[in-house]
């Protein structure tokens, strides 16, 4: 009796096989050269149901290796093409392909092969309808030829498919919409089972088109989540940048130049000036505009912790470390390795503690509390205080090597008596702030900037900001003048009457008749404020009206 099973259409010479070493699984019948102990010849009736049963389990031992490569990994293209590598190396394919739909041209791009190494893909594309190919992803169906060969519409843009073996393409589909792609195979030979070669394609690539989904799902996420990180730094670069730190005298003028300076470098800064001036302003500023503008910016107020707690947010902590520390703990060092470190109020810390911050500050390296290994960071610190430090340095308060080590770069704030100027620009900034914060319009007039200007202002540009939000609540009107400014409280002592109003309003008021700049009996500073006023806070034309230079102004 002869087997009448179909016969691999294969040339004789082995050299021209797709995969010559199926030969020798597929059809055991064909006694090769090589393997002397062959199976007896089996009949047909035998031989199909044996052949069936074969194919069924190596194609559930392949559904378990492709169902477990597609959970491991996030990459799409890489884990693609290590399924079809598994389903290849296995014998269970000859060749593989999954090309899938780009979005932006409709077109079916290649996606991976079994073999990317061997064939370049990376410009190869099929257009909707173009081929069998480009068929099956417009019919959103399954296609199976029994012979390459007898297709005219088959394109093999990559002349990697054997015309003499069957061909299975089957949509890679996600949900219950058309088609996201194509996953093509090659059975290694022509036989009975292309049907159930073909199930198990479609199986694949449904579990290709899950992967499909999560993949592009992530990435979406992905893109959201850096698009709202790219918004975040640039509303933070705008917001902490130098256009939102109001001064045009020359004071703030050679604060600013230093931060643009020292920016660029990660010198320690110690920020010194009054409570109220702005100090932490100065160090987003810094930050914003320095090369660690990506990273992270981390702030501590010395100031609100004893010692023993101050340890640990610095440092961190191990678990167990103290009664309450039932985990492992970052401290503020770590959470800003790569970035800055705001240190407020750091005049403020014990002696004791000055040491253990030297150590860091120098070597760049601590040990967590209740730790042994000793962890080295990359952190630029910018300290701030109101104290003077010399002074406690004298009195032995303050070590004078941490001294030293923090006064690195240091930058004075100037009190807001000290830049009187600066105040309509503020209070109007204020203003806007506030109104923006109550939902509805406000103004300040002229007649109440000028109370606001002869004030010396204690608590610096903090306490104008409290005044101008006193004044918003006690304006029913929505227009803050110099009544409004007189129920706030504010102490503006024996100030003598003001002599006019400014030359035009800021807000809605009337307009008094203009200081005579030539008036003998006006001193300097009055004058000066006065020219201001009339020129509308425009220091060149201020200068214009009194003679003078924008320089002698500031």
């Amino acid at each position: 009796m002869t087997n009448t099973d179909p016969v691999p259409m294969y040339d004789k010479d082995r050299r021209e096989s797709p995969c010559p070493e199926l030969r020798l699984e597929t059809h055991p019948e064909t006694p090769p050269e090589t393997h002397p102990e062959t199976p007896p010849e089996t009949h047909p009736e035998t031989s199909r149901p044996t052949q069936r049963a074969d194919l069924l389990e190596a194609q559930l031992a392949a559904l378990f290796d492709v169902s477990r490569i597609l959970s491991r990994s996030l990459q799409l293209r890489e884990t693609l093409r290590a399924v079809l590598q598994t389903l290849h190396g296995r014998d269970r394919l000859c060749l593989g392909m999954v090309s899938l739909l780009d979005e932006e041209s409709g077109d079916l791009l290649i996606s991976a092969l079994h073999d990317d190494d061997a064939v370049p893909f990376e410009k190869v594309r099929y257009r909707r309808g173009e081929g069998v190919i480009g068929h099956i992803l417009e019919s959103n169906r399954e296609w199976l030829l029994e012979r390459v060969g007898d297709e005219p519409r088959f394109l093999d843009k990559l002349g990697m498919f054997n015309r003499d073996l069957p061909f299975i393409g089957v949509p890679i589909r996600i949900g219950e919409g058309p088609a996201a792609g194509v996953f093509a195979i090659q059975p290694p030979v022509r036989d009975e089972h292309l049907q159930q070669r073909a199930r198990f394609a479609e199986m694949v690539a449904n579990l290709i088109g899950q992967a499909v989904l999560l993949a592009r799902s992530v990435e979406a996420e992905r893109r959201a989540l850096r698009e709202e990180r790219d918004a975040l730094r640039r509303h933070l670069k705008s917001s902490h940048g130098f256009d939102s730190i109001i001064g045009h005298t020359q004071r703030m003028r050679v604060v600013f130049e230093q931060v643009r300076q020292v920016a660029k470098w990660n010198t320690t800064v110690l920020v010194r000036g009054e409570s109220g001036t702005g100090k932490e302003l100065i160090a987003n500023a810094i930050h914003y505009n320095s090369p660690r503008a990506q990273s992270t910016f981390v702030k501590l107020n010395c100031a609100a912790l004893p010692d023993n707690l101050l340890e640990s947010e610095l440092f961190g902590h191990e678990k167990g470390a103290f009664t309450g520390a039932v985990s492992q703990r970052k401290g503020r060092f770590e959470q800003a390795d790569g970035g800055t470190l705001f240190l407020d109020e750091i005049g403020e810390i014990s002696p004791a503690f000055q040491a253990k911050l030297l150590r860091v500050l120098q070597e760049g390296e601590f040990e967590r509390v209740g730790g042994s290994r000793t962890i080295k960071v990359d952190v630029r610190v910018i300290a701030a205080t109101n104290r003077n430090l010399e002074q406690e340095v004298k009195a032995g308060e303050f070590r004078e090597d941490l001294y030293y080590r923090l006064n690195v770069m240091p930058i004075v704030m100037p009190a807001l008596r000290e830049r009187i100027e600066d105040v309509p620009e503020l209070a109007q900034f204020l203003v806007a702030k506030i109104a923006k914060q109550q939902g509805r319009e406000l103004s300040i007039t002229d007649s109440a900037l000028r109370v606001l200007m002869r004030y010396d202002w204690p608590g610096n540009v903090r306490e104008l900001e409290n005044c101008m939000e006193r004044a918003a609540v006690m304006s029913e009107c929505g227009i803050i003048d110099r009544d409004v400014i007189d129920l706030t409280g504010l102490d503006v002592g024996n100030l003598p009457e003001p002599r006019a109003a400014f030359g035009s309003t800021t807000g809605a008021g009337a307009t008094d008749p203009a200081i005579d700049l030539s008036d003998p009996e006006i001193d300097e500073r009055e004058r000066v404020i006065a020219a201001l006023e009339q020129a509308g806070w425009v220091q060149a034309k201020a200068a214009r009206l009194l003679n003078m230079t924008p320089r002698q102004i500031a």
